[in-house]
């Protein structure tokens, strides 16, 4: 059963809020891998023109979270498990090294704020609010990535966040994986939190190994 979603939005920044609303929508399941987009639903459903949502969509089309197809239109791209393998190795590159390094220099304020967002996911893993865990784990990993010391590092991981995100809700679709991927993410923090570059990589490399293995799963359960 895919979450109720009210995709109406207001009047301003229609387009920034028109590709958040419909972000979103594709990360909580509203709109599934494989599904055709139709314009004038999605008009309809969002309350906006048809060149603010195509402003939009094209702005979607270049996060990788849709398709849009000469002569049949905007969809929902079924993402293959070698392009999901890809992102998930990328993101061992990247998560590893940042937490690595984040916990040599997080200041304590900014420890503060990764131990608020920590309490933030464990209150989403504990509901049945799937949008929900996967933004607050990206809340959790974006301060991460924020005090790593390398904003080239930050910046390509950015990029990425929207495919990452996507499989992240796969990955926690699976039963149990969200309270798994809580204590994953307390090592973490607890290795960030005492300073230990080496324990914060080993628990970034667990988490991340585990999540990977729970969106195939997901995956193939889908097939």
């Amino acid at each position: 059963m895919t979450p109720d979603l009210n995709l109406r939005i207001s009047p301003r920044t229609v387009r920034q809020e028109t590709v958040e609303k419909l972000r979103l929508a594709i990360f909580s399941g509203v709109f599934q891998p494989g599904s055709r987009l139709v314009e004038s639903q999605l008009c309809e459903q969002l309350g906006v023109s048809r060149p603010s949502l195509r402003e939009a969509l094209r702005s979607l089309e270049a996060e990788r979270l849709i398709e849009i197809i000469p002569n049949r239109g905007p969809s929902v791209p079924s993402l293959s498990w070698e392009e999901a393998t890809a992102i998930y190795d990328v993101r061992e590159l990247l998560e590893v090294e940042a937490a690595g390094r984040c916990a040599t220099l997080i200041p304590p304020e900014e420890l503060k704020r990764l131990e608020k967002s920590l309490h933030a996911f464990e209150q989403a893993a504990d509901s049945e609010d799937s949008l929900a865990r996967v933004m607050t784990a990206a809340e959790f990993y974006s301060i991460i990535l924020g005090n790593c010391g390398n904003p080239i590092l930050e910046e390509v991981h950015r990029g990425l966040v929207a495919r990452i995100s996507f499989f992240r809700g796969r990955s926690m679709s699976q039963g149990g994986r969200a309270q798994s991927s809580l204590q994953e993410m307390r090592d973490i923090y607890d290795a960030i939190a005492a300073g230990d570059e080496k324990a914060a990589r080993k628990a970034a490399k667990k988490h991340l190994h585990k999540a990977k293995t729970a969106a195939k799963q997901s995956m193939e359960t889908a097939d």
